[in-house]
């Protein structure tokens, strides 16, 4: 039944184009991975990762895709775009310009995404700058000094406004969000070093085979549950009335305004992680006394850590949410379309109503999120799991994946071709 809905995908040419297509640029992306940086001691960094690879360092080499052990010219991978975007979201709330721009409409959003562009360099260069000089410090550098930094600043801010330029290109031409889709590939790219690395924990004694079997439990369960509620829905019930336009009559008809339980997907983890991974990594590379007892409180595994990561992760789920799914908005269309809430008033009541369960449901979606990206600290203290078998590369894994199969599923779909599943494609379920 599957099979036939994935021949189906390459006899859509619009499609498959989008598919090479993306598969292209990300291929691209994987080869930069592996261009170094010039001036790098390729020996000394396989010892600092050796040896501080399992914290904060080992999250920003998860997003990095492998790039950041490396040193390689994608280093700071797409973690400075993900950040400029924050900023600028933030900012469009509270400054009445940008604001004004947010409500354009494509005008608008381009010239947001013009300022995201130069917010992403000067961030790219300042951590850029401050790598450098850790590096140096670190003793990680062949030839220390000006033109070092000055090389890597430049090299690390290339390789970020290309990934940026990949990532954009990708959400315009190819399938999916491309940002989304680069962090995506980087995680999928590191399973097989972690499988391998967790062979060789077993091989060596370090992890008995009741980690890896409780580790393969786990991970089951939780890639079952990451399914389960990216597809749960509440749906409201929305009633249209009938009218006459001219000698036809409209309207009549039942039918309900979905409300995914986890409306914002995966953008919190990846915002709430790139704000915990800018200071502990700006800090890694400072030797002052205070700032290092700072670095090493928000380093994963430690509760400090997690009870910021996990507020971040409830603020960016109501923060997202609220952005992109206004109810005053869905309210007004209804009412301008005859439709209503039975029961609810239509206008600022049904707003109110429609507001007051999106608020109970990002709530759980919230708490969701939270619950799964915790656990790498729990298999890492537990069990001496690799970094990246841990819930936030699952989420964003599963969750992506979700979203690339829904929108190809789409495209066939709107040209009358059956889904990946013969009976309607994939299902959402509902709750009320």
């Amino acid at each position: 039944m599957i099979g036939g809905g994935f021949q189906n995908v390459f006899k859509i040419p619009e499609l498959k184009k989008k598919i090479i297509y993306t598969f292209a640029l990300l291929a691209v992306y994987r080869i930069g991975v592996h261009v170094p940086t010039p001036g790098i001691d390729s020996a000394a960094m396989k010892e600092i990762f050796a040896a501080h690879g399992s914290g904060i360092l080992g999250m920003f080499n998860m997003f990095s895709g492998g790039a950041l052990e490396r040193l390689s010219v994608f280093a700071l991978g797409i973690m400075p775009y993900i950040s400029a975007s924050i900023i600028l979201q933030l900012m469009t709330v509270v400054i009445p310009h940008l604001e004004r721009l947010s409500k354009e409409g494509e005008q608008g959003r381009k010239k947001i995404t013009q300022y995201t562009r130069y917010g992403t360099v000067i961030l790219s260069i300042i951590q850029g700058f401050g790598i450098s000089v850790g590096l140096e410090k670190m003793g990680a550098v062949i030839d220390p000094g000006w033109s070092f930094r000055l090389m890597t600043v430049l090299t690390l801010t290339a390789g970020t406004a290309f990934i940026m330029w990949l990532g954009e290109q990708i959400t315009e031409h190819g399938i999916g969000n491309g940002i989304s889709l680069i962090i995506f590939a980087g995680i999928v790219a590191r399973l097989p070093n972690a499988v391998v690395n967790t062979f060789r924990l077993v091989s060596t004694g370090e992890m008995p085979i009741f980690g890896v079997v409780i580790l393969l439990i786990l991970m089951v369960l939780v890639v079952g549950i990451i399914i389960f509620v990216e597809q749960g829905q509440r749906r409201i019930p929305v009633q249209y009335a009938k009218r006459v336009v001219g000698r036809k009559m409209y309207g009549g008809q039942s039918t309900h305004l979905p409300l995914k339980i986890n409306t914002a997907g995966v953008i919190p983890p990846i915002f709430a992680s790139s704000i915990m991974m800018f200071p502990a990594t700006a800090a890694n590379f400072i030797d002052i006394p205070f700032i290092k007892d700072f670095a090493s409180s928000i380093t994963p595994g430690n509760l400090v850590y997690e009870i910021m990561y996990v507020s971040f992760i409830f603020f960016f789920c109501f923060f997202y949410t609220a952005v992109t799914f206004k109810p005053d908005d869905v309210a007004e269309n209804m009412k301008k379309f005859g439709g209503y809430i039975p029961g609810i008033r239509p206008g600022k009541r049904t707003a109110d109503y429609i507001d007051k369960i999106l608020t109970r449901i990002t709530v759980g979606g919230a708490i969701y999120v939270s619950t799964v990206c915790v656990l790498p600290s729990l298999l890492i203290t537990k069990f001496n799991v690799p970094f990246y078998f841990g819930g936030t590369a699952l989420l964003i894994v599963v969750g992506v994946s979700i979203d690339t199969v829904a929108q190809m599923e789409s495209h066939m779909l709107n040209r009358n071709y059956e889904g990946f599943l013969k009976k309607g494609g994939i299902k959402s379920r509902s709750g009320r």
